[in-house]
């Protein structure tokens, strides 16, 4: 790769905007679970700019106070970005990462893991919608077109080489190659399965929740997941309400969001699986790889699933390695990046673990949709027992919305990741001075 932003003639980054979105979903429940009982959806949202007026977009998502301290941490980042080539940058997204996230200062308030591994991942994000939207395609068709090993060389394979070689990665994805075609042609004619979490938040009625699985049978969902964490006892009564609301055949999962102790969750979930779970998602710290590990052997065959805060691949590498974790849920917004992402899929592949993504939040649902269909068609093969998170909330306020028909995603055929927000939307729901916000309190 050239020296990033050493032709200035040429097309370079000349500007980022960051802003503050943030949707009142707490005054609806919508969202609430044991750890967070009023959130209000959010994204700390960046567009990057270039000298020739493209543009690409990306997020964190958040749940509302602390989004501004996200917003500063992508801020802080335009002095590595501003006069870097565009060309170059696309010729070889794997330094762009090495790039941000070697930073020897940077690196000092991690590394790769909280606020400033999101931010990067934002930047990161954001330079792919670029790229794609370049090429007038999706994100998944974009990285589906990448031979093996330039998928192989986007990958950051430090930390992971006594878990998953570079040769192992090359084989991963030279084995799913020659049949790559004939998944995407599946994919556009049948989508990608999804389950459903709108139906499950914990703050609902029992009367809401009735009438939301009836609706979401009706859309053809076949897995639906529902939060439980804060009564053990009132947990069991719902969970037994909606598995007879759907009956035996519907696939029921449940999410609790960090609360129980291990020994906690090794009992609550013994109890809950009296009525037939699938898998009990984050039963405790999901930092907790020995803690997991022992939830796992103790509770199957009801299967254990976390993902959506594991800060980095080699969490992840640590979790499927000491099989900790039998579901795997990757968030496009928590690790750093797409090229992170890359990188547990192939981890996931290596150990056999499906990858069912974690969507309950604004935008999630929009961007990790490429992320699961590209690993359908190069790296996994398989979409068997796998499933994308659909909440069904505020995808109104983005140019392509995710769509789901019939239980399954439909494969985003617009240009770009998926990230982009209606200029509207942006405008309504800034924070402090959007309309929304501005006058909430009068």
């Amino acid at each position: 790769m050239a020296e990033l932003g050493e032709d200035s003639a040429r097309e370079v980054i000349s500007r980022i905007v960051v802003r503050d979105i943030r949707f009142p979903t707490s005054r609806y429940l919508d969202g609430s679970d044991a750890m967070n009982p009023d959130p209000d959806y959010s994204a700390a949202y960046v567009t990057i700019y270039t000298s020739h007026n493209n543009s690409g977009d990306g997020f964190v998502f958040t749940i509302g106070r602390g989004t501004d301290i996200q917003v500063n941490a992508i801020a802080a980042l335009e002095g590595l970005l501003v006069g870097l080539s565009v060309d170059d940058l696309f010729s070889d997204m794997g330094a762009f990462w090495r790039l941000l996230t070697y930073d020897s200062q940077l690196r000092w308030l991690g590394p790769e893991k909280g606020v400033v591994h999101m931010a990067i991942g934002a930047v990161v994000n954001a330079v792919w919608d670029m790229f794609a939207k370049r090429e007038g395609v999706p994100l998944w068709r974009l990285l589906s077109s990448f031979t093996p090993q330039e998928i192989v060389n986007l990958v950051d394979f430090r930390y992971l080489t006594d878990c998953l070689t570079n040769a192992e990665a090359l084989a991963i994805l030279e084995k799913a190659a020659p049949s790559r075609d004939e998944r995407s042609q599946d994919l556009v004619d049948n989508g990608y399965p999804a389950y459903i979490t709108s139906a499950g938040w914990l703050g609902y009625s029992d009367e809401k929740v009735a009438v939301l699985v009836a609706e979401a049978l009706a859309r053809g969902f076949t897995h639906l997941k529902m939060k439980v964490g804060r009564d053990i006892d009132d947990d069991v009564r719902r969970v037994a309400m909606v598995r007879a609301l759907v009956g035996p055949d519907v696939k029921l999962s449940v999410d609790v969001n960090q609360t129980w102790e291990v020994d906690e969750a090794i009992a609550n979930t013994r109890r809950l699986g009296e009525h037939g779970i699938y898998w009990v998602e984050e039963p405790t710290s999901p930092d907790d790889v020995i803690g997991f590990g022992t939830i796992a052997r103790a509770v199957h065959p009801v299967k254990v699933a976390t993902g959506e805060h594991v800060a980095n691949r080699v969490m992840f590498k640590q979790f499927l390695a000491t099989g900790a974790m039998d579901v795997c849920q990757i968030d496009a917004c928590r690790v750093g990046g797409v090229n992170e992402n890359i990188s547990i899929l192939l981890l996931a592949a290596k150990f056999g673990v499906p990858v069912c993504p974690h969507a309950g939040g604004v935008g999630l649902c929009e961007v990790v949709q490429h992320l699961s269909m590209f690993d359908y068609i190069a790296v996994s093969g398989t979409s068997e027992n796998r499933w994308i998170e659909f909440a069904d909330h505020l995808h109104e306020h983005f140019v392509e919305p995710a769509l789901v028909r019939d239980g399954r995603y439909r494969a985003p055929q617009g240009p770009g990741s998926g990230a982009s927000m209606l200029a509207a939307s942006l405008d309504e729901y800034s924070f402090p001075g959007g309309p929304t916000w501005s006058t909430s309190n009068e």
